[in-house]
């Protein structure tokens, strides 16, 4: 799973010569904390509206600075082996700033991917997609999936 994991410069060419051939590269992001049935989902989803997937992961300091100091629950290496491992995901990039915003501009993407608990308004890098010519979606949300609702209901035991 180790060589789905790409740094910026390797995934940047990856994906000039996917466009080469005439493929769509799709690109979603994400904490992805404890993953849960709902990530699955979106990731599915996201699989569907291209050809290759490629999974933003935020950095361990990234997530403790947008979810709080208790998180991540697991370090960024678990999270990526983990994102890695799943069948749908081509490629995953750690980003350690807050939003994608900088790597989607490197990148890209054709499309890009958001949970339905966003809306398109507010999705980062929508923008940049969009004036290239690309597509934003935003697939539907599984109530009672979020990382946050989970640890909610473990602690009340």
């Amino acid at each position: 799973m180790r060589q789905k994991i790409r740094e910026l410069g390797a995934l940047k060419a990856i994906i000039g010569k996917a466009k080469t051939e005439g493929k769509k590269v799709v690109f979603t992001n994400g904490c992805f904390d404890l993953l849960h049935r709902g990530h699955v989902h979106l990731l599915r989803e996201a699989k569907k509206l291209g050809d290759l997937l490629i999974v933003g992961l935020n950095r361990d300091h990234s997530v403790k600075a947008i979810k709080g100091p208790n998180r991540p629950i697991f370090p960024e290496t678990d999270r990526a082996e983990l994102i890695a491992a799943m069948e749908m995901v081509d490629y995953v990039i750690l980003f350690g700033e807050p939003d994608p915003h900088q790597l989607i501009q490197e990148l890209k993407p054709d499309v890009l991917v958001k949970g339905g608990d966003w809306s398109k308004e507010s999705i980062v890098g929508a923008d940049i997609v969009e004036a290239a010519g690309g597509a934003v979606a935003v697939i539907s949300y599984l109530g009672g999936y979020s990382t946050t609702e989970i640890i909610e209901r473990m602690r009340k035991g």
